[in-house]
């Protein structure tokens, strides 16, 4: 499976090939200043599985777990494409809304609960980490 996205404008685009390892929710401060108040819904894959085509920016600021987060938005338009962390250089976090519709992408989990607001609807149904998940293996070659 693959799948394709671009941002508001057009100017990046990004092909994704086979399936994420994770699709998540995040609540925490950053992701709520990115998504204008809400969670950031994120596909989780693997750097390797990622191409992309036009210019993006690039903001990197320290998280409170001491790892610096990186988010990568187009230079045009601001939309918001990736997040990621220098302590998962192998993983990126790509930001559902670029991806095209129809997709079967949804959240599979819940993080950074501790921060959501009060009046966050979160299924109670889905894993719930109150700050991140487990970070994952690097891919084994």
């Amino acid at each position: 499976m693959s799948y394709t996205g671009h941002c508001a404008c057009g100017a990046v685009t990004v092909t994704l090939e086979g399936e994420p390892f994770g699709v998540g929710q995040c609540w925490c401060r950053q992701c709520q200043r990115i998504a204008a108040g809400s969670a950031s819904n994120n596909a989780i894959f693997q750097a390797s599985q990622v191409t992309t085509t036009g210019d993006l920016a690039v903001h990197t600021y320290p998280a409170e777990s001491g790892n610096d987060s990186i988010q990568s938005f187009c230079a045009a338009c601001g939309t918001p494409v990736f997040g990621g962390s220098s302590a998962m250089p192998h993983v990126v976090a790509v930001k559902l809304g670029i991806i095209e519709q129809p997709h079967d992408l949804r959240p599979g989990m819940v993080m950074w609960t501790s921060e959501a607001p009060a009046w966050a609807v979160i299924d109670p149904a889905l894993p719930q980490f109150p700050k991140s998940p487990p970070i994952p293996a690097a891919e084994v070659s």
